[in-house]
């Protein structure tokens, strides 16, 4: 089946392409800015076309020879997007029309009955019924929070809860949420191609649990190991208003969080669970919101963590950030990158990155303060705890190290101490030319809220003298060994 995707660079639209080749669909893409699909994976197994929604020429020429469209697109970010998107979505739906489609799918908001809308609950719904008057058979997937990284409602639940252990929970944090998992939205919307032309209606979608979105963060915290959440409830407190102080807290843009936020005045919860009777619930039923949460922070957990993230051909690639999500997607992640070219050959300086800690062992202990800042003179010290001399394996410590990886040419080490946050160590080498070789040492820490962003500033100067020490030790040991075997 042929499939063009609008909003290929948004949150699911990323991760519903590489879903949509494995079922075996042909795929096409409209981009705004193509450019931001250079580094997903399949960027060579697509169609890439340069379109706006709003430009009805561009838009028809992406749709011409199509079959089914999905339509991903949403401008929150826009103080005019109420009527930026009506106006997008007529003219989608007159091309759509106009083309011959045979489906449309489109994901949208859950809509509560007898209650009044937020303005972009309300926008969602009007979206939904301009593309359903097109005449094509039209799905609309309505869903509350998706749970996954990257996903605007599950970044704003992630930042909130780290960053706030004291709540302060006005009316509109205690309304009722069904959070469902992206594995699951991506799974619907998989099998919304093949649904027959008969089939043209909106759809509740939902996960198995249903949360206050007090209760859906203290939960978070739970999973994330994060000391448990206080609550305070107040009786007054608008979204409206709360949306300046969580733009405080929060790299997120004012003016998604304030969208986000007005919406959380709507209990957002299923309505029906029609959909069961097209496409039934996925192997294993829908997923629950502890595990969906899991798979969100399961990379962070196993420390495989890159400033900015590619996806990766793992199970549960889905729940992870994207290259094309923003940077303020993912979870805060600090770097201190260290580079330095290296008298020595790749065989030499790999002998030491492999055996590192083994006496005479690498050392930089500066003296230090007490408190968390002074737990980086524990981690400036790397020696193993047994004075054998062998070559390191992973999950051995090096006194206050775990080492987690150690394959040619990369080295990584996980801080085994009391910190608000987690410390990696990530070692490699890399081609210096003429004979030399670049020493690239990373420093990575992911912080526990806003402990962690003040231990982050503050250990400042203790980070340069201990991450600059090792690295001196490393590359004069590179050197050292070099010169011995040339001798």
């Amino acid at each position: 089946m042929r499939c063009v995707v609008f909003g290929a660079t948004g949150y699911l639209g990323a991760r519903l392409v590489p879903e949509l080749l494995s079922a075996g669909h042909e795929v096409r893409v409209m981009a705004r800015t193509p450019a931001k699909l250079k580094d997903v994976p399949w960027r060579a197994d697509v169609d890439v076309v340069e379109g706006d929604v709003t430009d009805s020429e561009q838009v028809r020429s992406a749709l011409d020879g199509q079959q089914v469209l999905y339509y991903l697109v949403h401008s929150m970010l826009g103080s005019d997007f109420v009527n930026v998107d009506a106006r997008a979505a007529s003219i989608v739906a007159d091309a759509a029309a106009q083309a011959g489609l045979s489906r449309i799918v489109y994901v949208g908001g859950i809509i509560p009955e007898a209650q009044q809308l937020s303005e972009h609950l309300a926008s969602r719904e009007e979206v939904g019924r301009l593309l359903n008057e097109s005449g094509v058979p039209t799905v609309e997937l309505r869903a509350a929070v998706i749970i996954g990284a990257g996903s605007a409602s599950f970044e704003m639940l992630r930042y909130l809860t780290e960053r706030l252990p004291l709540m302060v929970t006005p009316k509109w944090l205690r309304t009722r949420v069904q959070p469902i998992a992206v594995r699951d939205v991506l799974y619907y919307l998989k099998n919304a191609a093949e649904l027959p032309a008969d089939v043209s209606r909106a759809f509740d979608i939902g996960g198995p649990d249903i949360f206050t979105y007090t209760e859906m963060s203290r939960r978070y915290a739970v999973i994330a190991g994060l000391r448990k959440r206080v609550a305070i409830p107040v009786p007054v407190l608008t979204p409206r208003l709360s949306s300046h102080w969580v733009n405080l807290i929060t790299p997120m843009p004012r003016s998604l969080a304030s969208s986000l936020m007005d919406s959380l005045e709507n209990d957002v919860v299923c309505g029906e669970h029609d959909i069961a009777a097209h496409i039934p619930d996925p192997d294993g039923g829908l997923m629950p919101y502890e595990d969906a949460i899991l798979l969100a922070l399961a990379r962070v957990g196993d420390g495989e963590l890159e400033t900015r993230w590619s996806q990766t051909e793992t199970e549960d690639g889905p729940s992870q950030p994207l290259p094309t999500d923003p940077d303020w997607a993912g979870g805060p992640v600090h770097e201190h990158l260290i580079e330095r070219r290296v008298d020595a050959d790749a065989d030499a300086l790999w002998r030491v990155l492999e055996s590192i800690g083994a006496k005479p062992g690498v050392s930089a202990a500066p003296p230090a303060p007490r408190g968390w800042i002074g737990q980086l003179k524990g981690v400036a010290k790397i020696g193993r705890t047994s004075a054998q001399n062998h070559l390191m394996q992973v999950g051995e410590s090096l006194d206050s190290w775990l080492v987690e990886q150690s394959e040619r040419p990369n080295v990584r080490l996980r801080a085994n101490v009391p910190l608000p946050g987690r410390l990696w160590l990530e070692l490699s080498m890399h081609d210096g030319g003429d004979g030399a070789c670049l020493y690239r040492q990373r420093a990575l820490f992911q912080p526990y809220g806003l402990p962690g962003e003040a231990f982050w500033i503050a250990s400042a100067p203790a980070r340069k003298a201990v991450f600059g020490g090792i690295a001196r030790d490393v590359t004069a040991n590179a050197r050292g060994a070099a010169a011995a075997t040339r001798a």
